[in-house]
């Protein structure tokens, strides 16, 4: 009778040890949670929309990287920021900023004092010292020809609605991406406002937070002198150029972006 009480004993013991976790696994399972992930935040510019980051969205997932693709209003610097900056606000734990083109002028201006923020990616994208403008900058160095694509949209408070004309859209802004899917991209297009693309940037994050660059090489809308420039003057972490890459590169190289994304999220 004895025996059988001490192997009940036993028995009940191993029960309990399998649900309650030793310290060890205590221990292991709150390492895994400080090693969450940081969640990848991708903000598109302008003549775009959040559809265009779907290559790498979908890298990015697969390893196992929770991702935002913001949709951005294009409507102000300021204005777009302060959206922007509520969309991290929302978010728990640690961030990484990635900006195309003019969205780089957004987070530049968004991730200021965030200190969930850790990073932020420019890809064929702004990065502004305070004072600048998204103009201006394409502008510094020769190469960009966007102004003779564009069209207007007068909105009735003075200012205008700018877009890539359809027919033009293929050969100035993605020119290394299939046809097809340029004539999709071009007829989803969000306009943006006149105003967003003159109005002067404020202090930047880029001074505070770890910098990277993906440099499109043949991009007609951004020279990539300028980019390589705005890179250096930054101290970039890292700067990848892209060979023949159009100003859609995160469209045609989403292997490149999303790898140079998961280095700057290391």
């Amino acid at each position: 009778m004895r025996v059988r009480k001490v192997f009940a004993v036993l028995g009940t013991l191993l029960a309990l040890a399998a649900v309650v976790p030793s310290g060890a696994g205590a221990a292991e399972d709150t390492q895994k949670q400080g090693a969450k992930k940081p969640t990848i935040v991708l903000v598109h510019g302008a003549f775009a929309d959040a559809s265009s980051w779907n290559g790498v969205v979908e890298r990015l997932q697969r390893k196992g990287f929770p991702v935002v693709a913001v949709a951005n209003p294009l409507r102000s610097v300021t204005g777009d920021a302060n959206y922007l900056r509520q969309v991290l606000a929302s978010i728990e734990g640690p961030i990484v900023l990635a900006g195309h083109s003019y969205g780089g002028m957004v987070q530049s201006a968004a991730a200021l004092g965030n200190p969930n923020v850790k990073s932020l990616v420019y890809v064929a994208a702004f990065a502004p010292e305070k004072g600048e403008s998204a103009l201006e900058l394409s502008n510094k160095f020769p190469g960009s020809t966007l102004g003779d694509t564009l069209s207007t949209i007068d909105i009735g408070d003075g200012s205008k609605d700018l877009t890539i004309q359809q027919d033009k859209y293929w050969q100035q802004f993605a020119a290394d991406v299939s046809r097809k899917d340029a004539t999709l991209a071009a007829a989803t297009q969000r306009p943006i406002n006149d105003t967003a693309l003159t109005e002067k940037a404020g202090e930047p994050a880029w001074h505070a937070v770890p910098s990277y660059f993906v440099v499109a090489g043949k991009d007609k809308n951004i020279p990539i002198a300028a980019q390589k420039w705005m890179a250096e003057r930054a101290h970039g972490r890292a700067v990848v150029e892209v060979e023949g890459a159009s100003h859609s590169v995160a469209v045609s190289h989403p292997d490149t972006v999303a790898d140079l994304i998961v280095r700057a999220a290391r």
